[in-house]
């Protein structure tokens, strides 16, 4: 038995490692890394006490930098692992191993081993990633050892629950779909709720559910500045106050204690996944169904079907223009009529910014971006999951241009999102309005990169996600505001964004040609 849970497991992993997604989400958790710890000649600091900076010792940085990766790795992580079932259903192998003699509860838990052994090999990186950026900015002695310590009491229980979450998800028809991926975020949502729940030192017992340790982290920063303004992220800080320096050690006995339950806890999900693994049975879940799940927003698509005959129009517009933009207009016109939600979201977008007060853009703008994000991560990934991924390709141009007609896609379907908020600020505010234009740019580019190699909208959707919500809340950092509704964004966040938009627009080029060429 052991033999074969372990092939089941090295299996997972040689295939998700082998994935050109794989190497795209390394590449994106390390720009992340760096991107969120700031630089204190920059006048920002990862950790702030009183207005006063932390030195970036060990213990600091590893707080940091876990507290940070276990926001990015309990929902990113959720989304890189599941899924595989499906593809299972939809390559047809997953008759082949409902046939096979190896019990559901073994299939499941090498599934879940090779989750958890992904997602530690994303987190060691992260954390090697920490070390490296020691090296250059730290103050005082490199102690790994104190890393390991920090890393593995706040993110190894949140990476076991979101690879349980994952494998009961995919194991239930009804969750396989975006209603799944749905239901997850409301739960990380809940996680971070429980932070506000943890006001000292003392860690209540309740918090044994907080599986992203971040309750835990702001008890332990509690215990040794009571009482103490303090955030951590980017934050600006009083270069004129003396810097402060954390202990070695800021875990007491019960925060391990509780981390080591929460870690037991976070294996709960497979108890019901096991019971209700479909193993692929005709009868309880078929290909199709796997793809097409009858998520709430698919029943508001299908609600508002009658709304996709407003796209007739650019359809037929799209067929009259040749060349390039033809394409791309028939992309956008196929948008509309797969999602007719979006066409409304549209309509009410562009038509609120217009009648709108000044004032009122910003929050116009926060509604508008997440409806974009969440519609343009399907561009580059529905010829894929539609089965018709050869056939486009065989259009005029191949591969290579589909990439960049899907890009123009979505990019022209932001403009039309948020088009009229830039063209208002345009008059008032250029700055905003330019980095509202080169966001959109940038964000379509990572989507299409993103949806490309993956071959699924899950990768650019949870990084979307987690980037949004830091975005709420972290409302002066310029790096963080990509499109410029915090009002925070200067011409260094819009050069940045813009150079990060030109290198995902050629790598994703150059992974289309390269793929054409072979």
């Amino acid at each position: 038995m052991l033999f074969i849970l372990r092939a089941l497991a090295l299996n997972e992993v040689r295939l998700r490692m082998r994935r050109t997604s794989t190497v795209v989400a390394l590449l994106a958790v390390v720009a992340l890394s760096w991107a969120m710890i700031a630089d204190p000649a920059s006048g920002n600091a990862l950790l702030v006490f009183n207005k006063a900076r932390v030195l970036y010792t060990s213990s600091a940085l590893a707080l940091g930098s876990a507290t940070l990766g276990a926001l990015l790795f309990g929902l990113g992580g959720f989304y890189l692992v599941r899924g595989r079932m499906s593809e299972d259903l939809r390559s047809g192998i997953g008759g082949v191993i409902g046939a096979t003699p190896v019990g559901s509860a073994l299939f499941l838990a090498g599934r879940w081993l090779g989750a958890c052994a992904y997602l530690g090999a994303l987190v060691a990186a992260f954390m090697l990633t920490m070390l490296v950026l020691h090296a250059l900015r730290g103050d005082g002695p490199l102690e790994p050892l104190v890393y390991l310590q920090t890393y593995a009491l706040l993110m190894v229980p949140m990476v076991l629950f979101a690879a349980s979450c994952a494998i009961l998800f995919d194991s239930w028809a009804p969750l396989m779909g975006k209603g799944g991926d749905l239901l997850f975020f409301m739960l990380w949502i809940a996680q971070l709720v429980l932070m506000t729940q943890s006001g000292s030192s003392e860690v209540p017992a309740m918090m044994v559910f907080d599986f992203s340790g971040l309750a835990v982290a702001v008890a332990a920063v509690h215990g040794f500045v009571s009482g103490a303004d303090f955030s951590i992220g980017s934050s600006p800080f009083d270069a004129a106050l003396a810097p402060v320096s954390l202990p070695p050690l800021l875990w007491s006995a019960r925060m391990m204690g509780l981390r080591a339950a929460s870690a037991v806890l976070a294996l709960a999900p497979l108890l019901p996944a096991w019971w209700l693994f479909h193993r692929y049975s005709p009868d309880r879940v078929k290909p199709g169904r796997a793809r097409l799940r009858r998520t709430p927003l698919a029943l508001v698509n299908a609600a508002l079907r009658p709304l996709a005959v407003l796209a007739n129009p650019l359809l037929a517009l799209a067929a009259r223009v040749p060349g390039l933009a033809g394409q791309v207009l028939a992309d956008l016109a196929l948008t509309f009529i797969i999602a007719p939600a979006a066409l409304l979201a549209f309509v009410l977008c562009a038509g609120a910014a217009v009648f709108a007060p000044i004032n009122a853009l910003p929050a116009l703008l926060m509604a508008a971006v997440a409806l974009w994000g969440i519609v343009v991560g399907d561009i580059s990934t529905r010829d894929y999951a539609g089965a018709t991924e050869d056939l486009s390709g065989t259009v005029s141009g191949g591969v290579a241009l589909r990439y960049l007609r899907q890009y123009a896609a979505s990019v022209l379907l932001g403009l039309m999102f948020m088009g009229p908020v830039a063209l208002r600020w345009a008059f008032t505010e250029p700055l905003r309005a330019l980095a509202l234009v080169v966001g959109v740019a940038s964000l379509s580019a990572l989507a299409s990169l993103f949806g490309r190699c993956a071959r699924t909208a899950r990768l650019f959707l949870s990084l979307f996600l987690f980037w949004f919500y830091v975005a709420l809340n972290a409302t002066e950092a310029p790096r963080i505001d990509a499109v410029g509704f915090n009002g925070a964004a200067n011409l260094h966040s819009v050069a940045l964004y813009a150079l990060v938009g030109a290198l995902a627009l050629a790598g994703g080029y150059l992974y289309n040609a390269s793929r054409l060429a072979r």
